[in-house]
């Protein structure tokens, strides 16, 4: 058994799609794979949410939803909205644990950044990280700022014990700019981790059998797939 926390550099880098892929990979060898999402906002009760997402791309692969907020809002504040209690990261922790008895893999996507609080004791994504004593995968953007972002995500995480154990790009543009050209060779040292992989924008549109393919591509054999980051590099850095 193995846990892996899932967190972006912010929101909307692609956290559900790297989630999906890595659970995908892992489906396709063979794993039992749970996916928990230990809060949801900005959907409604009616609405699929990210889980229904991985679902619909990985296959056939156990999901848990701890608590879902409409507001599109941090957790804290979307549950202060509401009404409805917040997640504590005792409660996904345990939720995680029990998930993990069963299964030979257990993915947590967060919401946002690593430090998004979730309740107003101020318990974030890297407080459950800690207490499960779980490697942390950044999922970073491509282009330019992405360096600060995925420097300060990985100092957070080193400061509070955290390992991480890479960083993976969620979008790569069809047209990168220089800008994530020359960010592929500093991701790595900016998140103080290898770079594990580099998923295509517009992923998630595919169909499952093309998203299975484009996942073995874009992650590195650490997750089942074929991705080189030196040959996907040299080749980017060769575009003009």
């Amino acid at each position: 058994m193995s846990v892996l926390v899932i967190s972006g550099t912010g929101t909307g880098v692609g956290k559900t799609v790297v989630t999906a892929a890595i659970a995908a990979l892992a489906r396709e060898r063979g794993d039992r794979v749970a996916v928990l999402k230990p809060a949801q906002t900005g959907v409604a009760l009616d609405e699929p949410g990210d889980l229904a997402e991985v679902r619909r791309l990985a296959g056939d692969v156990s999901t848990r939803e701890l608590r879902r907020y409409p507001d599109p809002l941090s957790p804290e504040a979307a549950a202060r909205r509401s009404g409805l209690p917040p997640v504590r990261p005792a409660e996904a922790a345990q939720a995680a644990g029990e998930l993990a008895a069963v299964h030979d893999l257990v993915l947590i996507e967060g919401a946002g950044g690593l430090l998004v609080r979730f309740d107003d004791g101020g318990g974030t994504l890297a407080d459950i990280a800690w207490s499960l004593g779980a490697l942390v995968l950044v999922v970073a953007e491509a282009g330019l700022g992405t360096l600060n972002a995925t420097a300060l995500t990985a100092e957070v995480a080193t400061r509070r014990g955290l390992n991480v154990a890479g960083v993976v790009v969620g979008a790569w543009p069809t047209e990168p700019d220089l800008a994530a050209r020359s960010n592929l060779s500093d991701l790595p040292v900016a998140a103080g981790g290898p770079l594990l992989g580099v998923l295509p924008a517009g992923l998630g549109a595919v169909t499952r059998d093309e998203f299975v393919e484009e996942a073995r591509r874009g992650l590195s054999p650490w997750f089942g797939g074929t991705f080189d980051p030196e040959c996907f590099t040299t080749s980017a850095s060769a575009q003009t």
